[in-house]
Order: structure tokens, then C-alpha cells, then sequence
């Protein structure tokens, strides 16, 4: 691989402005398809095949008006006053009047005469419901209906927005990200000891995250995809983006640390060697996101593919266009100290790595049983996981949403805003049967203990579909809802023994179905990803201890930043720093999520400082020296690439958005316990105590397995590595006069 990737880069130096423009070139075509044939994304995240979703679509079939998105008005009276004064009445009448008139709208519920009004009359609710099922609903419907409700505020009455149709759209892009971003450029200036070369890593990282990005919206146009899906193509791109930069760029300016040094032969050498370890982690990630699709869910499998392929022009401009670019500085790259470092270069480094790397290997088993111990204990809460979809009190207490919850909270109990519909398909029970078995089964769901409210039985126009509402008395994220809900199911042979099928839906009960599938696919998912890293860094390593060392570490990794996501958004601590709404379950999806991500994340520092070990290893056969070295000459730049992903990361956690907030805190705390605990500390203790052995591998295996030589061990020599003549070469000439940086 070696080899091959430093021709390349040679190639793309050479023809720099062609290349140059070749990515220009696809920035724009990308970018005017992403502009003007992308989609519309969706907020909501569906399972085919479970029941909630079956029952959805039986509604629709069935049951249109049952099926439709609904916009909930939520009313509360000034206070002093009540719902039912003859102001506030007459005021909430004209209010549902104009309601009526929106566009989409097949129904407005009374307050009054449906019961919708809280005992002391102070809060009341209306349910408008839409033709289209919720994430069909249109901005601009809901724009119009919220202009409609704006007389009652005027009035003196507070008016919140919830219900299904108000699922909030994901963005990103705010302040705190941006402030990531600057902290990553700040981050990059101190570990190149350049402001130019600290540039280069966001300009290049910049222009594949948008090339990723613009692309996604134009694949959204065909395929339905949750705005989660973006935001995580932006995070994990421009996280990587700039990491895959830096390492190329510090190869190449600690090779132009030696004034003897060639400028495009650096290059060459820099993408060649840490080019191949960008590559290979690189693929890492991207097949840990492709393999989210073996979970047989669509929307994951989406956000899995949609953040391969931003990683995926990651990587290509890294080989690619970063040569490019950096064939026009040319010289200028040459650090400023780099005559009074070759005085130094015969002498043996005291960079602060090495010293790290033999304090630590001094007492490695010491250091392996408390490092270990630590990271299990950070993981202890993992044990109390629980998985769900955040629910409106998740989202920011400013919006309208939160409001909502919190008043029909007040003027109804916490189970309300966890309303279960429960939906009979009775079109094969006898119709001499059929109310009786809707009326049982209506008697045995008032008994639950759970139960505050059940609706009176609603049939469709044909009478093969009922619906009934079910209001528990505990909130959405409680336990004993889910617990519900399995007690509502267990109905349902009752009412097939009379040829009838039950089914439950609702918000609540799509949510629980969405984590209990979630949940069946978390086991297979960890297995693929373990056995992955095992065949992938055999491979790269030639070895069988480093993958085993390397799984386990990756295991440690997830489990502490899955314990501190429970400690956090489920037990309820940092919640006043963190801005985080209220607990509850952590997002379904996100330890699956965080597993195939954090898996390439780990490899990539893996293989960065492992492959420095082996390059020291094969040139010494000190396996103790070769841990100190490797360490030594990766430290910096693992520890700044680390912090670059956290700072990104990390920008993410004050996102309005809950899932976007538990997805950027769960992967920045993982990226820093693995880089500064697992990779910094526990890895050259474990390599330290497995000696030379750590190196060893059986000879069938060797065999089997091809070599990817990854260290650049057959690359030419610098001497017999000068450019042949060619005609159409671009060389600019080598002025180590020239200004440096």
C-alpha cells in the first residue's frame, strides 16, 4: 500500500493544479444538486414490521382520519380566569374556527364537548388533525396554523404547539459548533507551530464535509432520511477531515525538520506512510458505518451509509487534494527551526511522549489493573440502560413543545403526554361479536393499574377498525408505561381467539418498539464490529495479540462512555451545565450508533500509534525501544487529534436538539477516554507486557493474510528516489531559501 500510495502522491503533486480543480469542479456540481434536487427529511424514526408501525399502517389503510398527523393546541386561562369564561370561551371558538380553514385540516376537536379541559378549568386542549400523516405535514401549514392561534395570546392566554406533526426539524451549524471549530484550529496551531499549516486541515476537512454533505441532501431527494442523518455526516466528516489532514501534515513537516530533505519527496513519503495508516483507518470507519445496515433497520442504515460516505471523501482528499495543496506551498511548509533542529538530529529525543511512554511501561501491569479497574467502573452504570425516544419534555424548555408537555402535565397528569392508541382490526369477528369483544378488552384495559383514562370506543365508517385511547398514569420515558404496554399485548390472543387481531400504537408505543428492536440487534452488532477490528488489524500488523489487546480496549471504550450517557441523560447529573431538559431513556439508537463510530475513531489512533511501534520494531527488533520510539514520535500528534475530535464533538452537546446532544456528548467523552486512556496509557503497558511477542503470528495465518505494509518498510530510498525527467511535470523549483513557516 506504501508503495503504491507513494506514487500516487508523486502523480498528484506534479499535476497539483489539475487536481485542485478536479475538486473544485466536483464541489460545485455536488453543490448544485444538493441545492436543487435535494429532499425534505424526516423527524421521524420508524421500524417496518413492528407492531406499532403495523398498526399505523392498518389505520391508513382503514382508518384514514385516525392515521392523519395531529397538531395539539394547548391552552392555558390568564390567571384568575378560567377556559370556560365567556372571554376566553368565545376567544378559543373564533381561534378553532380559523383552525378549521388551514390547509390539510380534516378535523377539529371541541374542548368543551370532548372533554378536553382540565378540573379547575384553566387548561384546555384541541386536537387538529391533517389529512397526511405527520411528517407529511407541511411547514407551511403549521406555520399558518400557529398564525391562527396568535388572537388567544393576544388575549392574555398562554398557547403552546405539541402533538405528532411538531416533531422539530434537526439542524446544526449554531454557535457551539462553531466554537468547536476554533478551538480545533487553536489545537491544530500549537501542534504544527504553524498558523498556515494549522489552515490547511480546516480548508481541506471544509471542502470534503461539504462535498459529504451536499451530496447527502441530493440522495435525499430519493431515499427517506431523518435529519439526524446530516448532522452526524457533519460531525463524523469534520472530525476525521481534520484529523486525517494533520497526520499527513506532521509527517511531512517532522521529515522537513531536516534541511536535507526534498519538499515533493516528503510529500510523497508523508502520504505514503501516514497516508496508509489514514487509509486503513479510514476504511475502518467507513466499514463500521456501512455494517449500521446489517441491524435490517432503514433509518439507521441511512445515518450508517450517509456518515461512510463523508469519511469515505475524507480519506480521498487526504491522498488526494492535501498532496495537491501542499505541492503549492512547496518550501513554505519547512518548519523555521529546522537548521537548529539538524544540529540536534543525531541526539536522542527527550520529547515529554517519550518520557510519558516509559513512566508508563515502568509498572505496566500496575497500569493495566488500574487503568482497566477505572474504565469498569466508569462503565457501572451501563448496567441500568435503558433505551427510548426523547419525548417533548427532552426538548429545550424554551420551545414550544416543552411548554406544551409541561401544561398538559399540570392540567392532566403525567401520563397524558404517553397517550397508547390501542386499534382492533375487527373486519373477521362476527358481527354479533364484535362489540362485546371491543367492550371486554375496553373493561380489562380500565382495570390495569396503570390506567388513568380510556376512550370510549371510536369505529371507522365501516366498522372493521376501532380505536381507543389510553391514558396511563405514568409519563412517557417511565418504565411502568412500557410495562403498559406489554401488559396491552398481552391482550391480543383474547381477541384473535375471536378472529379479531389488537394492535398498539402511538408516539410512545412506536418509541418502545423502535429501542426493544434496537436492543435485538446491539449483541449481533458489537460481534460483527469485534470480529472486524480483529481480521482488519491482523492484517495491517501482523499479529494476533495487538487485535485481541485492541477489541478489548475498543469494549472498554463503549462500555465507559454508555455509563457516562446513563449517569448523564438517564440518572440525571451535569444536567444544569449540560442544559439538558429532563431525564429519561437514552436514545435508542445510540449505543448501536456509538459502536460502529467510536470503533473506526479508536482504530484510527490504533493504527496511527501502533504503526509507529511496528516501524521502530522492524527497524530494531527492540520491542521495548520500539514502545518508547512509537509512542514518542505519535504522542503529539494523537493527543492533538483527540482533542480536535472532542472540541468537535464536544460542540455538538449544546445542540436544541436531544438526540443530537446525547450523540455529540456520547462520542466525545468515548474519544477522549479511548485516546487518552486506552490508547496513551493502557496500550504501551499491554505492549510492554507482551514483549516481542506482541509482534509474533503463526505461519499459516501469515500466509493467509495479505501484506499491506503500512510503516512504508519497501519504500524507495531518498536517494533513489528523484523524480525522472518527465514533460509535462509542474516541479516548482526547490528554493530552500524561500520563506518558511
Amino acid at each position: 500500500m506504501a508503495s503504491r500510495l507513494y506514487a500516487w502522491a508523486r502523480w498528484m503533486v506534479r499535476r497539483r493544479r489539475w487536481v485542485i480543480a478536479t475538486w473544485i469542479l466536483l464541489l460545485a456540481v455536488v453543490g448544485g444538486l444538493g441545492a436543487t434536487l435535494h429532499g425534505k427529511t424526516s423527524t421521524q424514526f420508524t421500524i417496518p414490521g413492528v407492531e406499532a408501525q403495523e398498526a399505523q399502517d392498518l389505520l391508513k389503510e382503514k382508518f384514514p382520519p385516525a392515521a392523519g398527523g395531529v397538531v395539539r393546541i394547548v391552552v392555558a386561562a390568564p390567571e384568575g380566569s378560567a377556559i370556560t369564561d365567556p372571554v376566553q370561551h368565545k376567544a378559543l371558538e373564533s381561534v378553532l374556527r380559523e383552525a378549521a380553514t388551514v390547509d390539510g385540516v380534516i378535523d377539529v376537536s371541541q374542548p368543551t364537548k370532548t372533554g378536553a379541559v382540565s378540573a379547575d378549568r384553566t387548561i384546555a386542549y384541541t386536537d387538529v388533525r391533517f389529512e397526511d400523516e405527520a411528517p407529511e405535514v407541511t411547514e407551511e401549514a403549521k406555520e399558518e396554523l400557529a398564525a391562527a392561534v396568535e388572537p388567544l395570546r393576544d388575549a392574555g392566554m398562554q398557547v403552546e404547539l405539541g402533538g405528532s406533526a411538531m416533531l422539530p426539524q434537526t439542524e446544526a451549524g449554531g454557535p457551539a459548533e462553531v466554537v468547536g471549530v476554533v478551538i480545533a484550529f487553536v489545537v491544530l496551531a500549537v501542534a504544527l507551530g504553524s498558523v498556515v499549516a494549522a489552515g490547511l486541515p480546516l480548508l481541506t476537512a471544509l471542502i470534503g464535509v461539504a462535498i459529504g454533505l451536499l451530496g447527502t441532501m441530493f440522495v435525499s431527494g430519493f431515499v427517506e432520511m431523518t435529519g439526524t442523518a446530516t448532522v452526524l455526516a457533519l460531525m463524523i466528516g469534520l472530525a476525521v477531515g481534520i484529523d486525517y489532514a494533520l497526520f499527513v501534515i506532521s509527517r511531512h513537516r517532522e521529515q522537513l525538520a531536516d534541511p536535507d530533505t526534498d519538499w515533493e519527496e516528503s510529500i510523497a513519503r508523508a502520504t505514503a506512510t501516514a497516508g496508509s495508516a489514514v487509509v486503513f483507518a479510514g476504511a475502518t470507519v467507513v466499514i463500521a458505518l456501512a455494517a449500521l445496515a446489517i441491524t435490517g433497520i432503514p433509518f439507521l442504515t441511512i445515518m450508517g451509509l450517509a456518515g461512510a460516505g463523508t469519511v469515505l471523501i475524507a480519506v480521498l482528499v487526504a491522498i488526494s487534494l492535501l498532496p495537491a495543496v501542499l505541492g503549492v506551498f512547496g518550501e513554505r511548509m519547512r518548519p523555521r527551526s529546522a537548521q537548529r533542529k539538524s544540529k540536534r538530529k543525531n541526539r536522542t529525543p527527550g520529547s515529554w511522549g517519550l518520557a510519558w511512554a516509559r513512566g508508563v511501561t515502568r509498572m505496566p501491569a500496575v497500569v493495566l489493573v488500574a487503568g482497566t479497574l477505572g474504565l469498569l467502573a466508569l462503565a457501572l452504570p451501563a448496567k441500568d440502560l435503558r433505551l427510548g425516544l426523547p419525548s417533548y419534555a427532552a426538548q429545550p424548555e424554551t420551545s414550544t413543545q416543552h411548554k406544551s408537555y409541561d401544561l398538559l402535565t399540570e392540567g392532566f397528569g403525567p401520563g397524558f403526554n404517553a397517550t397508547l392508541i390501542s386499534v382492533v382490526d375487527t373486519e373477521k369477528i362476527p358481527q354479533d361479536q364484535r362489540q362485546g369483544t371491543v367492550t371486554r378488552l375496553r373493561s380489562t384495559l380500565v382495570a390495569d393499574k396503570n390506567v388513568a383514562a380510556v376512550s370510549p370506543p371510536v369505529p371507522s365508517r365501516s366498522g372493521d377498525v376501532v380505536v381507543m385511547a389510553v391514558v396511563p398514569k405514568s409519563s412517557p420515558d417511565a418504565e411502568a408505561t412500557t410495562d403498559l404496554v406489554h401488559r396491552m399485548r398481552d391482550q391480543a390472543p383474547k381477541v384473535a381467539s375471536a378472529g379479531g387481531a389488537l394492535y398498539v400504537t402511538g408516539q410512545t408505543a412506536m418509541a418502545i418498539d423502535v429501542a426493544d428492536k434496537l436492543a435485538e440487534a446491539l449483541p449481533l452488532f458489537i460481534g460483527v464490529i469485534v470480529l472486524l477490528a480483529l481480521v482488519l488489524l491482523a492484517v495491517a500488523f501482523r499479529s494476533v495479540l495487538v487485535p485481541l489487546k485492541a477489541a478489548l480496549g475498543f469494549l472498554l471504550s463503549v462500555g465507559a462512555s454508555l455509563g457516562a450517557s446513563v449517569w448523564v441523560f438517564q440518572q440525571g447529573h451535569l444536567n444544569g451545565l449540560l442544559d439538558v431538559s429532563a431525564v429519561g431513556p437514552v436514545t435508542s439508537f445510540l449505543p448501536v450508533l456509538l459502536t460502529g463510530v467510536l470503533f473506526g475513531l479508536a482504530m484510527d489512533y490504533e493504527v496511527f500509534l501502533v504503526s509507529r511501534m511496528r516501524e521502530h520494531y522492524e527497524h530494531s527488533k527492540d520491542a521495548a525501544e520500539a514502545i518508547a520510539q512509537g509512542v514518542s514520535s505519535s504522542a503529539r500528534v494523537v493527543v492533538a487529534a483527540a482533542l480536535i475530535m472532542v472540541a468537535v464533538f464536544g460542540g455538538f452537546i449544546f445542540n436544541g436538539d436531544p438526540i443530537v446532544k446525547a450523540i455529540g456528548f456520547s462520542l466525545a467523552f468515548g474519544v477522549f477516554i479511548d485516546a487518552f486512556v486506552v490508547r496513551m496509557v493502557l496500550v504501551p503497558a499491554a505492549m510492554a507486557l507482551l514483549g516481542r511477542r506482541a509482534w509474533s503470528m503463526p505461519r499459516w495465518l501469515d500466509r493467509l493474510l495479505p501484506d499491506v505494509d503500512i510503516e512504508g518498510a519497501r519504500l524507495p530510498t531518498a536517494a533513489s528516489a528523484e523524480p525522472a525527467a518527465h514533460p509535462r511535470t509542474e516541479e516548482a523549483p526547490r528554493r530552500k531559501a524561500a520563506t518558511r513557516v
